[in-house]
């Protein structure tokens, strides 16, 4: 699944190809996706403006010049490109937003669990986005902030930080990241950490989606790639995925998990 750090990527990668451009069409060949794409949608952004790509959480907004957002997320396998409309068609190309410049924003999902709405409500109101903790990156998110959510909480801490509701965008291989960094066991109570450990984990956590990000800024050309295929970037992962291979604090074997059906990966002498 794309996570906060490619959804990143994948904004500033459409970007420059599609700011400030009017809408000429809308094609859409599939409106089954995780909700149904609105039949109206075409009618609601032709002739109108892109004026900002924004991103929150996991979901990218193409915000347009008559106060309405388009609502984008990539489900489990979705991914964005430019092309142009003689750009041949592939079976899971399920909408194109074509631009006055002749540019085609192509979203390609193969297994439909992605999602296109339109909405005219304030964006902060919307039920999908209503209730989504802080942006990692941002300020708002911070030692104090986590240190107080986390009081009297008795799930994992690796849990804990993967709650959209608590912090937006920490999937499951930047958790496993962060907390390696951080020195913490992803099995150890969220309740239980000390205001030090919690600033720890912050910086861990604003480090390691940085990081990624800006590798990530090194392949936004890929955007334009005729196959489609956004690459995205290579990522230098310490724990995620080496199951028994070596630590590179201590040369122990990295351990995994299970921990709600998702794989955690993490050094049984360097976590605590």
């Amino acid at each position: 699944m794309p996570e906060l750090p490619e959804v990143e990527t994948s904004r500033r990668g459409i970007e420059p190809h599609i700011i400030n451009r009017k809408i000429g069409d809308v094609v859409i060949r599939q409106y089954k996706l995780r909700w149904p794409i609105p039949k109206s949608l075409p009618s609601k952004i032709k002739n109108h403006k892109l004026i900002q790509v924004a991103r929150r959480g996991k979901y990218l907004l193409l915000n347009f010049d008559h106060a309405g957002t388009v609502i984008i997320h990539l489900g489990m396998s979705g991914s964005l490109r430019i092309c142009t409309a003689s750009t041949p068609v592939g079976k899971h190309d399920h909408i194109d937003f074509v631009f006055s410049n002749r540019k085609v924003l192509r979203l390609t999902d193969p297994r439909k669990f992605g999602c296109v709405l339109w909405t005219k409500q304030a964006i902060e109101e919307h039920k999908l986005l209503s209730k989504l903790g802080p942006e990692p990156l941002n300020d708002e998110f911070n030692a104090e902030y986590l240190y107080a959510q986390s009081r009297k909480r008795n799930c994992a801490i690796k849990s804990f930080i993967m709650n959209s509701h608590v912090v937006v965008g920490v999937g499951n291989i930047y958790a496993s990241e962060s907390l390696f960094i951080a020195g913490i066991n992803p099995k150890r109570k969220a309740g239980s950490l000390s205001k030090l450990r919690c600033e720890k984990l912050v910086v861990a956590i604003k480090q390691i989606l940085d990081d990624a990000i800006k590798q990530g800024g090194t392949t936004l050309r890929d955007f334009t790639r005729e196959d489609g295929q956004p690459g995205y970037f290579a990522q230098q992962l310490r724990v995620y995925g080496r199951a028994d291979e070596a630590c590179s604090e201590c040369g122990k074997p990295i351990k995994q998990i299970t921990q709600q059906s998702r794989s955690t990966f993490y050094c049984t002498s360097c976590q605590k």
